[in-house]
């Protein structure tokens, strides 16, 4: 199959422009259930008469339905979107891509949605679907799930389906660690009720703030209840997380110029559980807080790392040097600036 597209893209280059662009509208309208033509125009930056001719073909071949309310895709196009999703990331250049990064950090999986999520919704959107998707691949009974908090992981759970509710049986959802600092949408907490909910599992919460003083710590540390889901966390077997740029985080966390500026002097340039990475992937700095705990995590047997954008490659590169993610679910713009970074690391040896 791979080397027909290669002879199309060769000889028949229109066409793969025209397979690609049906493609995308096909799978936006399917990210965004019900939409207007002029919403999805705008948004591919198209013309609306330009999309209204392909949207009628569409529709005639039965993929779509258009109504008063905007147009929504049918099983018909659903099943074919799930045909052509490995083609599709050939026509869009990612399976080589996936396979170098998962090659140069040693990854178990390697995903990537084309766009870039910090500029597009339907991209954010179609992130989350793909993490949804990871995760439902490696999940199994019995199982304790912990999740960060964040805006692609909120993205993720809103994605989450469960296809058979033998899949959940006894699963728990859990967060990663206390989020009553975040907007409450962001929050880990309201992240993991949302995905247990999605799929008809079990969750517990950890109401403690996200930073923490260490008179706060020792005094909390000490609660039985606290104790208790702590320890629950820290026998998760799946970890989902996002990943920050180590200055935005600070500044979405309010920490004081002091801290801010021992973190920035530290060479911190992502963060992700609390703990901030230099380039190199070394833990630079820790937040105090409580759940999970750099050792939990080198022994979790499965984690699951997903994040978008361009501006989020460098952070996403130094998390993956650190060494402990099974598997990346990203988009295409930080990819191919992931790649750069491969690139630049050999060209240095």
């Amino acid at each position: 199959m791979r080397t027909i597209l290669e002879i199309q893209k060769q000889l028949l280059p229109d066409l793969m422009e025209i397979l690609k662009t049906r493609y995308t509208i096909l799978q936006q309208i399917m990210l965004f259930d019900t939409i207007g033509r002029r919403t999805l125009a705008a948004s591919l930056h198209m013309t609306e008469r330009v999309l209204r001719a392909e949207t009628d073909l569409l529709k005639s071949q039965g993929l779509i339905e258009i109504e008063s309310m905007g147009m929504r895709i049918n099983d018909s196009g659903r099943k074919l979107l799930e045909l052509m999703e490995p083609i599709a990331k050939n026509l869009f250049g990612l399976t080589d891509l996936e396979g170098k990064i998962r090659k140069a950090y040693g990854l178990r999986k390697v995903v990537i949605v084309p766009g870039d999520c910090e500029s597009s919704p339907f991209t954010k959107r179609e992130l989350g679907r793909a993490g949804a998707k990871a995760l439902l691949s490696v999940m199994g009974n019995e199982d304790i799930i912990a999740v960060t908090g964040g805006s692609t992981l909120a993205e993720m759970a809103e994605q989450l389906t469960c296809p058979s509710s033998n899949l959940v049986k006894g699963t728990w959802f859990v967060p990663a660690r206390g989020g009553l600092g975040e907007s409450m949408e962001f929050q880990a907490n309201t992240i993991a009720s949302t995905m247990a909910k999605r799929v008809g599992a079990q969750y517990r919460l950890l109401h403690v703030p996200d930073l923490l003083s260490e008179d706060a710590y020792q005094s909390l540390v000490q609660d039985r209840n606290i104790q208790e889901i702590v320890q629950t966390i820290r026998q998760s077997r799946i970890i989902v997380h996002g990943i920050g740029d180590a200055m935005e985080m600070t500044r979405r966390r309010n920490l004081d110029s002091v801290t801010t500026e021992i973190i920035q002097a530290e060479g911190a340039v992502a963060e992700s559980f609390g703990y901030y990475f230099n380039e190199s992937g070394a833990v630079v700095h820790r937040m105090v807080t409580l759940g999970l705990r750099l050792e939990d995590i080198m022994q979790t047997e499965v984690v699951i790392g997903i994040a978008g954008g361009k501006s989020k490659a460098r952070a996403i590169h130094a998390v993956l040097q650190f060494g402990k993610e099974d598997i990346l679910v990203t988009d295409e713009a930080a990819a191919l600036e992931i790649e750069k970074e491969i690139d630049g690391q050999i060209s240095t040896t």
